[in-house]
């Protein structure tokens, strides 16, 4: 069995976002291993997303606050799903994306990043179907 890079890790979700992600929702940024990263996403009550692409990396949501709607499109297939607590959702490599919240609360989620977020440079801004109420941070 080959042992961890960094042995083992522990974190508490953090009060404050560590980083606004290039779609403005806030993020706060957990653990990372070899293969993947985990953080935990919120985008405010009544707030859209900017629609963004990824160049390398692909996601797996968990829906943990909130309701909400995202929509994804990749080449021919495209739709908006109603996304709430206990929807889990894929964002496969090249998908665009984008997502509001609808709900009173803010919509949060948790996010697996494979392979881990590799920093700026890896999402571009395009064109999605909302209008966004919140500014991108660093692409």
């Amino acid at each position: 069995m080959q042992r961890a890079l960094s042995g083992f890790q522990t974190k508490q979700l953090p009060a404050d976002p560590d980083v606004v992600a290039p779609d403005g929702s806030e993020v706060r940024v957990l653990l990372q291993v070899r293969g993947g990263g985990l953080a935990h996403f919120e985008l405010a009550a009544g707030q859209t997303s900017v629609a963004v692409r990824h160049r390398s990396v692909e996601e797996i949501w968990y829906f943990v606050g909130g309701r909400g709607e995202m929509w994804r499109k990749a080449e021919d297939d495209e739709e908006v799903v109603a996304v709430a607590v206990g929807a889990c959702i894929t964002i496969p490599l090249g998908t665009l994306f984008q997502f509001r919240a609808t709900g009173e609360e803010p919509l949060t989620a948790i996010g697996a990043t494979i392979p881990p977020w590799p920093g700026n440079g890896e999402a571009l801004l395009v064109p999605g179907p909302w209008e966004p109420t919140v500014a991108p941070g660093p692409v």
